[in-house]
């Protein structure tokens, strides 16, 4: 299902109010979308690679196994919403609103989620390698066997965060903060957490050779590894 720059107009302009907006499949690649009113709107499977979603309102929709592959969604609002296994390669995602979203499984591989707000977010097993980070939120966030290497996370706030399992090998942790993290079985092999605070953190069997904790502040317990 292939929509013209009219019909897509539209569909977002005429729909009866209260109504959910079905693309469920629909090709929406290269679309602009800017500020478009999407909550609660089915859009799995849908093809918006490229698309331009900025500043759009995708709250509590359904983007489970759809491609937004370098999809921009700078400021876009996805609180709530719901993109298990969902492909977003490369999307921009900066100051992206992502509170309590379900990303289980989902590739952000190279994203921009610079400054994103994903408290509360479930991103377990999702593919996070090379992705940035820094100054993101993810307080409280469910990031358990996701793989993060490489993943720049400077500066974000981890606190409370759930990351048993996760691959987080050669990732940058500059002042992150960790502060009573779970990070049993984590792999944090070749880390950068220089001034990181990791007090109260869970560090059972989690693995640190060759991280670089210079400054970082470690639990009262030794550092396991």
């Amino acid at each position: 299902m292939q929509f013209t720059s009219n019909e897509l107009y539209l569909l977002l302009n005429t729909r009866p109010p209260g109504r959910v907006l079905w693309l469920s499949g629909a090709d929406l690649q290269d679309a602009y979308l800017s500020r478009a009113d999407l909550s609660g709107a089915d859009l799995s499977r849908a093809d918006l690679r490229r698309a331009n979603l900025s500043g759009a309102n995708l709250s509590a929709a359904n983007l489970s196994g759809a491609d937004l592959s370098a999809a921009d969604l700078r400021g876009a609002c996805l609180e709530g919403a719901t993109a298990r296994g969902t492909r977003l390669y490369q999307a921009k995602l900066y100051e992206a609103r992502l509170h309590h979203a379900d990303l289980h499984e989902s590739d952000l591989s190279e994203a921009d989620l610079r400054r994103a707000d994903l408290r509360g977010a479930d991103l377990s097993g999702a593919h996070l390698a090379g992705a940035r980070l820094s100054h993101a939120m993810l307080a409280h966030s469910n990031l358990n066997l996701a793989t993060l290497t490489g993943t720049d996370l400077s500066d974000a706030q981890l606190d409370g965060a759930t990351l048993r399992g996760a691959n987080l090998s050669q990732a940058r942790l500059v002042r992150a903060n960790l502060h009573g993290c779970d990070l049993s079985g984590a792999d944090l092999h070749s880390a950068d957490l220089q001034g990181a605070n990791l007090q109260g953190a869970n560090l059972a069997e989690t693995q640190l050779a060759n991280a670089n904790l210079e400054g970082a502040l470690l639990p009262d317990d030794s550092v396991r590894s």
